[in-house]
């Protein structure tokens, strides 16, 4: 299988897959180590944490966790691929980020008990599109949907995953593998964290093909965007960097979204035990863990009670997608958003 996918890329270099436009990227690349093959990759090589000398504390990653097993992939070399089709303990999953549009997200990558692979595809309206190798169908990379082929308006499901830095995966999972960087993409790393840094300031227009028309942010404004039941609703990151807590109603369902600056990550959650709504303040500055109004219950920001009356109880965690303004808004139109602190209701 692995000799397969290096000719794969070996065929790719040839064939000037290397240079897909990619958004912010400019002219200096010419100074730089040469872009490599844009291609997804299908036989992943993890290292521990002891051997992961190449990731950096404020590098973001994706991070996936299940049972005894914690992966992180460095969103700077998920950003020269696309896409990493990998393995868990409860099945395969495919994870994605599209640096045109800001958007990661994790899917399981079966559909009625049959693995897909996925390879880039296009670019269609300022979001990758990935085709399986299966069936030859494409599915929109922000939605997870089947827009073409055989399994045309099917829907991935998606799989819990967090946007969060190394440092504080590492942290939360000590025993943790992360994805290593192939030979030449490796030496790319530091080029894409510039131009990473540039991509979160939320400056510039939407790139051509996109049909977002809602202006209420930005077009480049990052947000994380949730889905329950068949209500959808944007948290503007500026805003939650001023609001770390935020109590919510979405499709029937009160949650709660926690944000930490100190590592940029959010975190939402069903906000009930049982029958019982819970609302929640920050317990710290930083937001690393909370308090809610009706029992007084300390919580950590990823939904596990550690003092109080509801100790050792764990919320329901929601998946939220990390996204620019312009693709969450254009693929869930009418989407709720918070942008500003409401007034607090005690």
């Amino acid at each position: 299988m692995r000799e397969r996918w290096v000719a794969v890329a070996i065929m790719a270099a040839a064939a000037g897959l290397s240079a897909r436009p990619v958004a912010g990227q400019g002219g200096a690349a010419a100074a730089a180590p040469p872009r490599m093959p844009y291609v997804a990759v299908h036989d992943p090589v993890f290292v521990p944490v002891s051997k992961a000398v190449f990731a950096q504390d404020g590098d973001l990653v994706v991070g996936v966790a299940r049972g005894k097993t914690a992966k992180a992939y460095l969103a700077a070399d998920l950003w020269q691929h696309g896409s990493v089709d990998d393995q868990m303990p409860d099945g395969p999953i495919e994870v994605t980020w599209c640096n045109t549009c800001g958007t990661g997200a994790v899917f399981r990558a079966e559909l009625n008990g049959r693995r897909l692979h996925f390879e880039y595809d296009s670019m269609m309206n300022g979001n990758e599109v990935h085709r399986d190798v299966e069936t030859g169908s494409r599915w929109q990379q922000s939605t997870g949907e089947a827009i073409d082929g055989p399994l045309k308006g099917s829907t991935l499901k998606l799989y819990d995953f967090v946007l969060t830095t190394w440092k504080e995966w590492r942290t939360r999972y000590p025993n943790t593998q992360v994805l290593q960087p192939m030979p030449g993409y490796l030496e790319r790393m530091d080029v894409i964290r510039g131009f990473m840094t540039r991509w979160r300031t939320g400056e510039g227009a939407a790139p051509d093909g996109s049909f977002s028309k809602d202006d209420r942010l930005r077009p480049r404004e990052l947000i994380a965007g949730l889905a329950v039941g068949n209500e959808t609703m944007a948290f503007q990151i500026a805003a939650l960097q001023k609001t770390r807590v935020v109590n919510e109603r979405l499709g029937g369902v009160p949650v709660v979204v926690i944000h930490q600056p100190a590592s940029e990550t959010t975190t939402a959650y069903e906000a009930r035990v049982k029958d019982r709504v819970l609302r929640f303040d920050e317990a710290n500055a930083g937001a690393t863990s909370v308090v809610d109004r009706e029992t007084h219950t300390t919580w950590n920001a990823y939904g596990l009670a550690v003092k109080g009356p509801l100790k050792g109880t764990q919320l329901k965690p929601l998946i939220l997608i990390p996204a620019f303004w312009f693709a969450w808004s254009q693929f869930r139109p009418g989407t709720r958003l918070f942008s500003a602190a409401p007034p607090r209701r005690d």
